[in-house]
């Protein structure tokens, strides 16, 4: 899973990537440079935490995001063309957390001159869609001279035609492509487009110690937490941090929280694998079958699949142990067609 942090200049991007990631990256961007930092973090689930209490096994595994800081996205970005470097990161991010500046600050000066989190979010969702926009014309553009010349398949061109027409109607109307359903033939086909409002948004609003969430309505999920402060937080010692927390009442770091919006962003799960070896988060998409979550563990798993083991976390916790699971009946065999729950402990039973 890879998230793109996106968001204005001097909206606290990078604060943010550092708070999550326990990171120490320049939060002053070298003038004229593009740049990018990136970071893979442990996804926080107690579950983990008691399965390994259970099991005691060698190691335990979370599961993990992937976050990448990535500057050079401003207002206006897009219809002045947003840079081949710039689009490219864009479009290898599974999802994107936009941070947004709630903060007020006199020593840095916000780059249209005012603090205004409404005004920011609808500016850069605006690139996003506006972007897509001239990609979608674009290609609608390429299809009608294909088409006039009859240098390609007419059945491909007919159906890119109707499809990208689609598109071009609902971004037209202001409405972002994640919105819209499509067809496993049309993922597949818009796959390589790189369409950036396909893709899922978490808004961040950066906070000034002490402040208020702004109050808005959004459509899309949103969480609102002081960057500066919990990046600091993150930088201590678990010693220390737990001191710091206790002193000003913060019983959980709004940055936990941020991760597991991020996890639920992209419409995954996790399932476990247990033993005394190692204990292991793994993450699947919500609705995938046995066979193909075995496929998240090695390939020839999946090409293999006989059966799955699978007991529901809460079943095995109640009961003590996988020996009790089993004489009780809430340990059982499941085919690959089985659609796998969040929280399954599953073990793949594989003919190679």
């Amino acid at each position: 899973m890879k998230l793109g942090i996106i968001g204005l200049p001097q909206s606290g991007k990078t604060t943010i990537f550092n708070a999550l990631t326990r990171g120490n990256a320049p939060t002053t961007a070298s003038a004229g440079r593009f740049e990018v930092h990136t970071a893979v973090v442990d996804v926080p689930d107690p579950r983990v935490d008691k399965l390994s209490e259970m099991f005691n096994p060698k190691k335990t595994i979370y599961a993990k995001v992937t976050y990448t800081d990535i500057a050079g996205l401003e207002a206006g970005a897009a219809k002045s063309g947003i840079s081949g470097q710039l689009l490219n990161q864009l479009a290898q991010m599974d999802g994107f957390i936009l941070v947004v500046r709630a903060f007020e600050s006199d020593l840095v000066m916000h780059p249209s001159g005012s603090v205004d989190p409404k005004r920011d979010v609808e500016s850069m969702l605006g690139e996003l869609l506006l972007n897509d926009l001239i990609a979608v014309e674009r290609k609608l553009e390429r299809l009608a001279d294909e088409k006039r010349k009859g240098g390609t398949d007419k059945a491909v061109n007919e159906r890119q035609t109707v499809l990208f027409t689609r598109l071009n109607e609902a971004l037209n109307a202001n409405t972002p492509l994640r919105k819209l359903d499509f067809s496993a033939e049309e993922q597949k086909e818009l796959s390589s487009y790189g369409l950036l409002t396909r893709k899922p948004v978490l808004v961040v609003f950066n906070l000034g110690e002490g402040q208020s969430a702004p109050g808005m309505e959004l459509d899309v999920p949103s969480v609102s937490l002081m960057g500066k402060l919990e990046m600091e937080i993150a930088q201590l010692s678990s010693e220390d941090a737990e001191m710091f927390m206790q002193e000003y009442g913060i019983k959980e770091l709004s940055l936990n929280k941020m991760i597991r919006l991020s996890y639920d962003l992209l419409q995954v799960q996790s399932f476990f694998t247990v033993g005394e070896d190692e204990v292991r988060a793994w993450e699947t998409k919500i609705g995938m079958t046995a066979q193909e979550a075995a496929g998240e563990i090695h390939t020839d798993l999946q090409k293999g699949f006989v059966r799955a083991e699978v007991v529901a976390y809460d079943d095995l916790i109640s009961l003590g142990s996988m020996n009790e699971a089993k004489a009780k009946g809430r340990l059982r065999l499941e085919g690959r067609d089985y659609v796998v729950k969040d929280g399954d402990i599953v073990h793949i039973r594989s003919s190679l």
